[in-house]
């Protein structure tokens, strides 16, 4: 439905008014397709809010968004800060293990809106909370608020790890 959406509305070329329509409709438009209406930051920033499960994880379209995201944020190699992980919003739960563990716990709070994780993703969420060098500090000096932030990695989280944190 949205990529049928998207055929009408650029139908006599991409509208300047591209941002007032829903962000799941930039899922299936090129950075370079909405170069005239703004930044390919931009448009990852709201790329970053739509719903990327929309498209399987799998899916080409949605592989390609990451990459064309990395090379529009000048990513140069696998660290991302969390200013770049805020551009790139829901895009980030396709990041690989090897960009978690490089970007160290910057990317802990995004990961934790995400769905599910391939294995490797979560391996690196664990080596990168079990090593205590992130801004929420080692399971065990956690708080009820730390919880609360990081809700969405509870299932990912090992026995090693659960028996650390307070009660």
């Amino acid at each position: 439905q949205l990529s049928c959406l998207l055929k009408m509305v650029t139908l006599h070329g991409i509208p300047k008014d591209l941002d007032s329509y829903p962000e799941d409709l930039l899922l299936f438009l090129s950075p370079s397709d909405y170069a005239a209406t703004g930044s390919c930051s931009q448009f990852f920033i709201n790329v970053g809010k739509a719903n990327v499960d929309v498209l399987p994880r799998e899916a080409p379209r949605r592989q390609q968004l990451l990459l064309e995201a990395l090379a529009c944020l000048k990513i140069p190699g696998t660290q991302i800060n969390e200013e770049n992980a805020e551009i790139l919003g829901r895009l980030v739960c396709d990041l690989g293990g090897e960009y978690i563990r490089s970007s160290g716990g910057s990317l802990l709070k995004d990961l934790s809106q995400c769905g599910s994780f391939l294995p490797d993703q979560e391996e690196a969420i664990r080596d990168i909370i079990s090593s205590g060098n992130t801004t929420f500090g080692p399971p065990a000096a956690w708080s009820a608020f730390t919880l609360s932030e990081l809700s969405g990695l509870i299932p990912v989280l090992d026995h090693s790890i659960l028996q650390q944190i307070p009660k």
